[in-house]
């Protein structure tokens, strides 16, 4: 199995292209729906449903891939991303709008495949500094998205998801010709008929559990701060949509510097566990002085702190999990742990604005307090899991058996 640069250096173009697709759309979508008279609740469930159906897939395709390889399974993802956009461009109904995100969301499970493939080509002890890459590919991608979306809507609301589109299947081309496949012939002999259950149990249930677990958590909680996120600012401080675009911009970049520059020795510092319990904390801590910022300088300090601790969590969990099973599974069990975060992205916005919605007929300065402080009660539960999690070195390393590798 090849352990170059070359393929991680393909896999981050792959992701950071993907992302940028996604991002694009973000500012534009929700005007092009209402062209078509959707709703505020009808904007929301066009949003909502590509995360549902993720939730549904992405497990399905993480278990295609470690029986028929990755590269495939990644091509069938690039391809639904660019028919999904094309549809949306090709869209004169609001049933096409939500048709696009259905097939978009179904063959989305590319995120979860790259990671797979970063676990094939990357040692242990290497591996969660390795998921990083997929991090600084989704800050990167959502630097650059939202902006080109922008800008391209200024030639019509459809011009973004046919750029999209054309992106993605210049993706799928260049992935065919430059990206070697990472899984063996035979780990996808070994990949078998084992269900989650019976994979939960050969990792040691307990510890995988675990990881799962702060992650739904986390993302639940992190979920519920972007979704609410701006509704604050423009309440609490008058900012406009560029000044947002500027706040997560500088949100991104700090993600691609700790993910795609900082990790590794990050890791090798104070170790994965530390790390985790830093960023969970730092993202308790953040979401409870959101709503006792009363200047743009303290905001900005606080978005900062949550940007952190995502950066320091996400990747490390993903290594993490990675690393509690052997080569010939990595593909489901990231595609299940994206699936939870799928769910996850499902039950935060919404909580998010129901818990918002308490706070409309508040005072200005107390305005965003009941999700914030909710969000960071939900991180408290993610501190007190990683405080259980311990150290893994990684199953099955390359040469070895792979059924009965230990943790």
């Amino acid at each position: 199995m090849a352990k170059g640069r070359s393929p991680l250096i393909i896999i981050f173009v792959t992701v950071f292209i993907d992302l940028v697709g996604f991002g694009i759309v973000i500012p534009v979508l929700p005007l092009y729906a209402q062209k078509f008279g959707a709703s505020e609740t009808t904007i929301g469930l066009l949003l909502g449903v590509f995360s549902m159906m993720q939730f549904i897939f992405a497990p399905i395709l993480g278990k295609l891939s470690d029986r028929v390889g990755r590269r495939p399974v990644l091509l069938i993802s690039l391809l639904g991303t660019s028919i999904g956009f094309l549809t949306m461009g090709l869209a004169n109904t609001l049933w096409l709008l939500f048709l696009a995100r259905i097939i978009d969301g179904v063959t989305g499970g590319n995120i979860s495949t790259a990671q797979a493939y970063i676990a094939d080509v990357t040692p242990p002890d290497k591996r969660s500094s390795a998921m990083g890459l997929i991090g600084a590919a989704f800050g990167l991608g959502f630097i650059f998205g939202p902006a080109l979306g922008g800008l391209l809507s200024n030639i019509s609301l459809a011009a973004p998801f046919y750029f999209a589109a054309g992106l993605a299947a210049v993706n799928a081309v260049a992935l065919y010709f430059f990206l070697p496949e990472s899984l063996s012939e035979e780990h996808r002999n070994n990949a078998g008929r084992a269900t989650i259950a019976q994979i939960f149990k050969e990792s040691g249930s307990w510890q995988l559990g675990v990881v799962f677990a702060t992650y739904f958590f986390g993302t639940v909680a992190f979920a519920m701060l972007t979704a609410t996120y701006t509704l604050f600012t423009v309440r609490r401080f008058d900012l406009d949509a560029t000044h947002n675009g500027y706040i997560f911009a500088s949100q991104g970049v700090i993600g691609v510097i700790i993910q795609g520059v900082l990790l590794g020795r990050l890791i090798k510092l104070v170790g994965e566990k530390s790390l985790v319990i830093i960023g969970t904390f730092l993202l308790a801590v953040s979401m409870l002085a959101l709503p006792l910022t009363h200047s743009i300088p303290t905001l900005l300090i606080a978005s900062a702190g949550i940007a952190f601790g995502n950066s320091f969590v996400t990747p490390v969990l993903n290594g993490l999990a990675s690393k509690s099973v052997n080569a010939a599974w990595q593909g489901r069990v990231l595609g299940v742990l994206q699936s939870a975060a799928s769910l996850a992205r499902i039950i935060g916005p919404a909580l998010g604005g129901v818990l918002l919605g308490m706070d409309a007929h508040k005072d200005a300065s107390q305005y965003g307090r009941t999700p914030f402080w909710t969000g960071a009660a939900i991180m408290l539960i993610a501190i007190g899991l990683a405080f259980s999690l311990h150290s893994v070195k990684g199953k099955a390393p390359e040469g070895a058996a792979q059924q009965n590798a230990e943790a």
